[in-house]
C-alpha cells in the first residue's frame, strides 16, 4: 500500500476477528436426538396406560427425555460449500463454522449464514472530473470475497452494501487523482496506464473494505470516456495530435530522403548544383513529399534563372 491510500483511508481497528467455533459433526448428535425422542415417547405410553392408573413419575421422565432430545435435535444445522455459519450465544460472538455438511452445535446459539463465495460489483457509469478538471464518465468492476465472517456480520451492517459504496468511494478518487490523456506530459494517466492504475484501485479498495473483513481479487475499468459535453471537442484535439505527429513523421522522411538525393547526386557526379539550385531542388522535393495531395509537374522551357 502506498503513502498516499495510506493517507486517505483511515479505517478503524478491527473490534472481533473469526475463529473456529466449538462443533461437531450432526450425524452423532442426530443420532442421539432420535433415540432420546423415541425413549420418551415410549415412557410416556408406558406410564399413561398402567393397570393401576397413570405413573405420574414415568409420564413426566417420558417428558424430559423427549425435551432433552428435542433440544439435542435444534442444535443441528447445515453447512453448504461457499458458505459459513456465524455463532452467537446471548449476543456474544462464539465463532465460525466453515466447515461444510450436517454440524451441530450449542442449541442455544443463533446461527448466521454467510457466503463465502467469490463476488462481483460492478459501478455504474460516474460522471467525475479528472485531476485536469476535465468531465469523464468511469465504471469498474471488484472482485471481492469474504475472507473474516466476524468481521462482515458485526463491523459494519451491511458489507455488501459497504463494498459497493467503497468500491465507487475508490473509483472517484483515484478518477480524479489521474488526468485522462496526459498529452504526451509526464506522469500516469487513466487511458494509457491501465495496469498501473488498477493496482493503484484495488489497493485502494482493499484498504477501504477491509475493516468488512473482505479480501480484493481483481478490480479492472470497464468504461472510461469523455462526457458528452466535450466529448467531441477532446476528439477533435486527438485528431489533430494524430495529424500534426503523423506530419512530423513525413517531414523527417521526407528531409532524410532529400538529404539522400543530394548525396547521391553529388557521390555520382550527375549534375553540378551552385546554392540556389540546391535550395530550388529542396523546395520541390519537400512540396512533392510533405504535400497531401497529388502534384503536378510544370515543364519548364527556360532555365533556373530565367
Amino acid at each position: 500500500m502506498d503513502a498516499s491510500t495510506e493517507t486517505i483511508v483511515r479505517m478503524p481497528a478491527p473490534a472481533v476477528r473469526e475463529r473456529t467455533a466449538k462443533e461437531a459433526s450432526g450425524w452423532a448428535a442426530l443420532a442421539a436426538a432420535v433415540v432420546l425422542v423415541l425413549v420418551g415417547a415410549a415412557l410416556i405410553v408406558v406410564g399413561a396406560v398402567p393397570e393401576a392408573g397413570p405413573n405420574v413419575v414415568l409420564i413426566v421422565g417420558g417428558v424430559i427425555v423427549s425435551a432433552a432430545g428435542a433440544i439435542t435435535g435444534s442444535g443441528l444445522f447445515t453447512v453448504a460449500p461457499g458458505e459459513a455459519r456465524v455463532l452467537q450465544f446471548l449476543g456474544r460472538y462464539t465463532g465460525t463454522v466453515r466447515k461444510d455438511g450436517l454440524r451441530w452445535a450449542n442449541p442455544f446459539t443463533t446461527k448466521v449464514k454467510v457466503s463465502t463465495r467469490i463476488r462481483n460489483h460492478e459501478t455504474a457509469a460516474l460522471k467525475v472530473n479528472d485531476a485536469d478538471g476535465n468531465p469523464i464518465e468511469i465504471a469498474a468492476v471488484v472482485v471481492w470475497q469474504v475472507d473474516d465472517t466476524a468481521r462482515a456480520k458485526f463491523e459494519v451492517d451491511d458489507f455488501v452494501r459497504f463494498v459497493g459504496i467503497q468500491t465507487e468511494t475508490a473509483v472517484r478518487h483515484i478518477a480524479t487523482s489521474y488526468p485522462y490523456d496526459n498529452h504526451e506530459a509526464a506522469g500516469l494517466s487513466l487511458r494509457e496506464n491501465a495496469d498501473e492504475i488498477t493496482e493503484t484501485l484495488s489497493v485502494e479498495i482493499a484498504a477501504r473494505v477491509q475493516s468488512a473483513g473482505v479480501r480484493v481479487i481483481e478490480s479492472r475499468l470497464t468504461h472510461l470516456a469523455y462526457a458528452p459535453e466535450i466529448a467531441q471537442a477532446m476528439l477533435q484535439r486527438q485528431q489533430a495530435g494524430a495529424v500534426v505527429a503523423a506530419r512530423q513523421r513525413i517531414v523527417e522522411g521526407a528531409v532524410g530522403m532529400v538529404e539522400l538525393a543530394l548525396a547521391k547526386l553529388a557521390e555520382q557526379d550527375v549534375v553540378e548544383l551552385d546554392e540556389e539550385r540546391k535550395a530550388a531542388m529542396v523546395s520541390n522535393l519537400l512540396v512533392v513529399l510533405c504535400g497531401d495531395r497529388s502534384t503536378q509537374p510544370v515543364v519548364n522551357t527556360g532555365s533556373l534563372y530565367h
